[in-house]
């Protein structure tokens, strides 16, 4: 019979088992070493289950995410107007249809900008009615000289530049009165509503998208229907306009809400009236040509 300390049987294994369950014990955390053991493991790992180590710049980013709030940093900076143009592209286009189908009782900056105004909207719309209205003036003034025996047509690049500087003009500096206006009223009665000045920039640039279609009608040498276009494209833009900005004067004295108002409203009929007058003015009618007959008559006059 063997030996039960043989050395060939498998007691050694079972000794080698024991063995490694034991190791395996003491590198296992236990209930008892739970508050220490894995904090040294996870500073060892670089990692921390638990996120108690995270980064602060990451849990600051996820508090104003979550807060809603931005930082506030200097307007020369570019960082500054970088969140003005970090819009998605189906937000733009329910700004433009609003710009273009106002409804009454719908103020456009409580429907739409939703306190997050955006410049990438307006500054297109500008640019592309810059363009619009320059091309369609050359386009239009080609047509109305088209078939005339002395007329060669040279494009007009100059109109390029006088329509970027009415149009931007517009866009910027009459928002930019508007706002000091505003906040001059709104340090005199309280409970007037406010606007920043990115909101009314905001609403300033879309309110001009209208434009854009009915200047390519203006395309069309047929003066009832450019007038037609500016009457509509007026009443549309000037709706988006007063409607976001009566509740701002309302409550004020009736004398500065009616004469705000009108201003509005006559500086916007001004900016199409005025690049329609320039732009696309009534062709000059042709003068009769002079006969030989009559220029020799006329010679003869003068050397008497």
């Amino acid at each position: 019979m063997a030996s039960t300390n043989d050395p060939f049987q498998f007691q050694e294994f079972e000794e080698a088992g024991n063995l490694l369950e034991a190791n395996r014990d003491a590198i296992t955390i236990s209930i008892e070493d739970e508050d220490t053991k894995p904090e040294r493991q996870s500073k060892a790992a670089g990692y921390t289950p638990g996120g108690d180590d995270e980064d602060p710049l990451a849990s600051d980013d996820k508090e104003e995410l979550l807060s809603g709030q931005k930082k506030n940093v200097p307007f020369w900076t570019f960082e500054y107007y970088q969140r003005f143009f970090d819009i998605e592209t189906h937000h733009v286009r329910e700004r433009i249809i609003g710009s273009m189908l106002p409804w009454p009782g719908k103020n456009f900056i409580h429907v739409y900008l939703r306190r997050n105004p955006d410049l990438y909207g307006p500054f297109w719309i500008c640019t592309t009615l810059v363009f619009a209205i320059a091309i369609s003036g050359n386009i239009s003034n080609f047509l109305v000289h088209l078939g005339k025996p002395n007329y060669k047509y040279t494009p007009e690049f100059q109109k390029v530049t006088i329509a970027a500087t009415a149009i931007f003009s517009y866009a910027w500096f009459v928002p930019l009165a508007l706002w000091g206006f505003l906040l001059w009223r709104n340090n005199k009665i309280m409970n007037l509503v406010s606007y920043s000045f990115m909101e009314i920039v905001c609403v300033y640039g879309y309110s001009l998208a209208i434009y854009i279609p009915a200047v390519v009608l203006w395309i069309l040498p047929y003066e009832w229907l450019r007038w037609c276009s500016i009457v509509v494209a007026l009443c549309l833009s000037g709706s988006v306009l007063v409607m976001t900005f009566w509740p701002a004067v309302r409550d004020d004295h009736p004398k500065v809400m009616i004469g705000i108002m009108s201003a509005i409203v006559v500086l916007n009929a001004l900016l199409a009236v005025g690049c329609k007058a320039y732009f696309f003015s009534k062709p000059e009618p042709a003068l009769p040509a002079e006969t030989p007959a009559a220029t020799v008559v006329v010679k003869a006059t003068s050397s008497s």
